[in-house]
């Protein structure tokens, strides 16, 4: 009996060890096809509700900035740039005063954020992808794009990347997080930013 019993328990842990290493497996696999457009999924939910407490606060100052039918994308761009956490969730120190760190109160980060966002909107004459991604590079992004009477796309916002880092007197302030973009050269900015914030945008506006 006890021979039988220890065979079946042998088995048992062989079953369970191979569910972990599946799940484990899984995640790794679903984490590294999602690069770089969505977080890990163990980390996501979590990040995710950290955002949504702060929905409140984006809807008031998006209705007062007159951007109310957005509040889903906002939200997106609170999760790609902080996850909802820290006292600027929204990294709107650079737009307020011109340098990293001088907010540090989350209502005033998203009126900020939003105050800007709905700037780069105007900007962008409606087009959201494009105000997206200047809240990223700025809203000379939106001029760059208009005076070359085109709309945006990839192509154009690593070419601004390009250009833009190929100008800069002192390279070493900006950071390729992004393999695609060393490869490219652009490291002004992230090149990617439209792109990730509208797939979070989707999962936003699902809920």
């Amino acid at each position: 009996m006890n021979t039988k019993y220890s065979k079946i328990t042998f088995k048992i842990t062989l079953i369970i060890i191979f569910m972990v290493s599946l799940l484990v497996g899984i995640v790794y696999f679903v984490n590294e096809k999602s690069k770089p457009t969505v977080k890990s999924v163990l980390v996501e939910p979590f990040l995710t509700q950290k955002v949504k407490k702060h929905q409140p606060t984006i809807e008031k100052y998006a209705k007062e900035y007159k951007v109310e039918k957005h509040v889903d994308t906002l939200l997106a761009m609170m999760m790609q740039e902080s996850g909802g956490r820290g006292n600027d969730p929204m990294q709107s120190s650079e737009s307020y005063c011109g340098e990293i760190g001088c907010i540090d109160n989350p209502e005033k980060s998203i009126e900020q954020g939003v105050k800007y966002f709905s700037e780069s909107l105007k900007a962008a004459k409606g087009d959201v992808r494009l105000a997206v991604q200047s809240y990223n590079f700025g809203i000379g992004f939106s001029n760059y794009v208009k005076d070359r009477n085109d709309s945006f796309s990839q192509e154009i916002a690593i070419k601004f990347s390009q250009e833009m880092y190929a100008k800069a007197e002192d390279k070493s302030i900006y950071t390729c997080l992004r393999k695609e973009a060393k490869a490219y050269d652009a490291c002004y900015g992230d090149i990617y930013y439209a792109r990730d914030v509208m797939e979070y945008q989707k999962a936003f506006a699902k809920k």
